[in-house]
């Protein structure tokens, strides 16, 4: 028996007790032709109002199965794709688990310095990736394995401007194309790809007979505070197991027709397990869009109406303000699942009063597919609290310095967890992936409490991750960039707490002789190397910066010496 088990919680849950579930051997292909035989001619992908039956999707993911078959493409070989929320990302992703191989996602946005190390780590040949970056792609090939890059127009995937006449207005549909391609020489463009010269139509493709789920299915890379990004290894029993542990825990969801947004990009776990599994399992109509740009979103709301919106505070506070402001109905939500940063209570109270639906908070990482903790979805919710642990999922508070002995209720620790949905381990790391687990149960990293009840509160985080606008921003990462920089002598990022829950990303520097702060100079810089939302938003010059005896610069004391001084940023 667990140790959640045994938490009186679940006398109080009688009618969906959410544990034993019967995971099987399924994968992430088998829950796909499950769903297309249930829903081949129901709407799967719509993009801009240009929609897509699971049959119609179906078709071009063996296409370019195929496709990538002929491009040398095998069981075990892994794949990059780089794409925005597009049709092309969820066909990509099934095509290439359909071979048996591998979808490593990257952020689209990144920049070649980000990319080199993890590219170099993975060894992919083969990557799918947005237009746009496809000439950032281009110089990665002399120091990677890559080989071959094939370029997705997204505006292929969208109606024609007098389909989408009737959807969009005009002027909104061609700033929208504008911003959603550009040159890519030097690649095989997606339709190529998907043309029968290529691979045939994909009629008598086959699953990989070798695929089971143990079989890897994607790598993400991610990191701790302190050196090069880790790729950690999902299997398909990992994301089936917590694609299937969500359908519990929102028992109504795929009991009517429903319509997801898919506003989280993709290539995050959250993203991707929420939206892109979820809802194929489902047999939903997914609303794809490649930002989450508050007009289309607003526009979405009004004609497609959407049922469920997984998504993190600042999205749905911006959401909240937008449907005040314009007046639109979002009363068709029944559901949402928030993650990433902490939610307001003032957020919850909000948007259920907007919706008439449930908004929950719960948590989890890259590492567990990712979901580990949430709140009740009948309405047992607690405000400040991540939840209870997912079904299966067994979560322990242990005595950071001494990890074999478990804190009493009430005591904080660190939160250690075990379940289906923990990853594989690390790739081509296992050092780091023996460090990441005590004897079987994987360390978190995070400081928590868990109450007589089963519910848990998050205290502290170990790993000094910042979190801004759902995404992890890791500061040795941005403090190597920075220490590049001549003016720079010492440097500590840091996450300063927002008003929505989220943090910005600061940086306390120290400055070499004869150098002046400049900000704006200093963020130019940053933006050469880093994505956007890696960039501090604010430069605070330090004297001297709080060191340990080693002479490790201690972030923790830089943090709270920025808030004592200044607040929220």
């Amino acid at each position: 028996m667990s140790a959640f088990e045994t938490k009186a919680w679940l006398d109080h849950y009688p009618e969906w007790t959410p544990h034993h579930l019967d995971y099987g051997d399924m994968t992430i292909i088998d829950a796909y032709d499950n769903n297309l035989k249930d829903h081949a001619d129901d709407p799967a992908l719509n993009f801009f109002g240009r929609r897509h039956t699971y049959a119609e999707m179906d078709r071009q993911v063996r296409r370019a199965a195929a496709g990538l078959r002929a491009f040398g493409v095998r069981p075990g070989d892994r794949v990059a794709i780089l794409l925005p929320n597009c049709p092309q990302h969820l066909i990509a992703f099934y095509a290439i688990l359909k071979l048996g191989a591998t979808v490593v996602e990257h952020n689209p946005l990144y920049t070649a310095h980000e990319l080199e190390h993890p590219f170099q780590d993975h060894g992919a040949r083969v990557a799918i990736c947005w237009d746009k970056a496809a000439p950032m792609l281009e110089k990665l090939r002399a120091s990677t394995a890559l080989e071959t890059v094939i370029s997705v127009n997204m505006i292929e995937a969208m109606p024609t401007l007098q389909q989408a006449a009737l959807r969009l207005p005009i002027p909104m549909l061609r700033k929208s194309r504008a911003k959603l391609s550009g040159e890519a020489p030097n690649t095989v463009p997606w339709e190529v790809l998907l043309g029968s010269a290529i691979g045939g139509d994909g009629s008598d493709l086959e699953t990989d007979p070798e695929l089971t789920k143990d079989t890897i299915a994607l790598i993400l890379y991610t990191s701790g505070t302190t050196g090069a990004p880790k790729g950690a290894q999902l299997s398909h029993g990992n994301m089936v197991a917590n694609m299937r542990q969500g359908k519990v825990w929102v028992p109504e969801l795929g009991n009517h027709k429903e319509v997801f947004l898919a506003a989280l990009p993709m290539f995050h776990a959250y993203g991707m397990t929420m939206v892109g599994l979820e809802g194929v399992y489902c047999g939903a109509e997914i609303i794809l869009l490649p930002s989450p740009d508050m007009n289309l979103i607003m526009k979405v709301l009004k004609k497609n109406r959407p049922t469920w919106i997984p998504g993190v505070p600042a999205l749905y506070e911006k959401i909240i303000e937008a449907a005040e402001e314009n007046g639109v109905d979002i009363s068709s939500v029944r559901a949402s699942f928030s993650g990433a940063s902490s939610l307001p209570v003032a957020t919850v109270e909000r948007w259920e009063k907007l919706t008439g639906g449930r908004l929950v908070e719960g948590y989890g990482l890259t590492e567990c597919s990712p979901i580990l903790v949430g709140n009740p979805m009948d309405g047992n919710r607690r405000p400040g609290y991540i939840g209870v642990p997912f079904p299966d999922t067994e979560i322990r508070i242990a005595n950071p310095d001494n990890l074999d002995e478990t804190r009493p209720d009430g005591q904080e620790g660190e939160l250690l967890a075990k379940g289906p949905q923990v990853f594989q381990g690390y790739l081509n790391q296992p050092e780091a992936t023996a460090a990441s687990f005590h004897n079987g149960w994987y360390r978190t990293g995070d400081i928590g409490i868990m109450e007589e009840d089963g519910f848990i509160r998050l205290v502290a985080r170990l790993k000094e991750v910042i979190i801004t606008g759902g995404f992890n921003v890791y500061p040795g990462e941005v403090e190597e960039v920075l220490l590049e920089h001549p003016d720079v002598k010492e440097c500590a990022v840091v996450g300063l707490p927002r008003k929505d829950g989220s943090e910005s990303v600061c940086a306390a520097i120290t400055l070499a002789e004869g150098a002046a702060l400049d900000p704006e100079g200093l963020k130019t810089y940053c933006r050469e190397q880093l994505t956007r939302y890696k960039v501090p938003r604010r430069f605070y010059h330090f004297e001297e910066l709080p060191t340990d005896q080693m002479g490790k610069v201690r972030r923790r004391e830089v943090q709270e010496q920025l808030i004592s001084r200044h607040g929220d940023a």
